[in-house]
């Protein structure tokens, strides 16, 4: 046997060495789920939740990207979550002078929070909802169902509470922002959609007397 041939069979048995290595670590030994172990005191493979877990998400969805199917809520501790029906109201009696105190915006109105509440809009909402909020955004442009625009009767009408659950839960196309915005964030942009719907459906005497002059000026 020439030393060409014999190297060339030793780099064929190499080859398949290394082929066979790797196999190994693609299969390599598990446990099925609940299966028994020694390894561990109890005699179970399974490792029982570490204390002050939370769940997130549940079920053959809890894999996808957003978690949204299946979702167990967020904890309490992150803040109110509310209900919201089918017509994405919330579950409440919401006649005017009976909201409860934490179905408003917990937050102080002033420039500092509009100007968090319009970069986070701006970053996590405006794609589908627009800028101006009005539903026409870049991505539904583009063939995404168009959300509705803020600046209908019913969400002028509808209480902090209920943009605050949507950012949260998630509703209809929109999943959950509760694992991309922060508490504090989502009550932000409820106050950024409220100055939105306030610049499409401001009235003259909504302005204060001391800047009715100056809009007048203006002019």
């Amino acid at each position: 046997m020439s030393a060409r041939l014999f190297g060339a069979l030793a780099m064929l048995l190499a080859l398949a060495g290394c082929e066979k290595a790797a196999q190994n670590m693609y299969n390599q030994p598990k446990y099925k789920p609940l299966a028994a172990s020694s390894l561990w005191p109890d005699g179970a493979s399974a490792r029982p939740v570490v204390p002050d877990t939370v769940a997130n998400s549940a079920g053959v969805t809890a894999g996808t990207s957003s978690g949204r199917f299946g979702a167990l809520g967020v904890p309490e501790s992150a803040g109110p979550v509310y209900p919201v029906d089918d017509n994405g109201n919330v579950k409440a009696n919401l006649a005017p002078g009976s909201l409860p105190p934490e179905l408003v915006n917990p937050l102080s109105i002033t420039m500092t929070t509009l100007e968090r509440g319009r970069e986070r809009f701006d970053i996590f909402c405006s794609p589908c909802h627009s800028k101006a909020g009005d539903g026409d955004g870049m991505v539904v442009r583009r063939g995404f169902p168009n959300p509705p625009s803020y600046h209908t009767d019913r969400l002028r009408k509808a209480p902090d509470a209920h943009f605050y659950s949507v950012i949260t839960d998630g509703y209809g196309a929109m999943y959950s922002y509760a694992d991309r915005v922060d508490v504090q964030d989502r009550w932000a942009i409820v106050a950024y959609i409220r100055a939105l719907q306030l610049s499409q459906n401001a009235r003259l005497t909504d302005v204060p007397d001391a800047e009715r002059s100056q809009l007048g000026s203006a002019k």
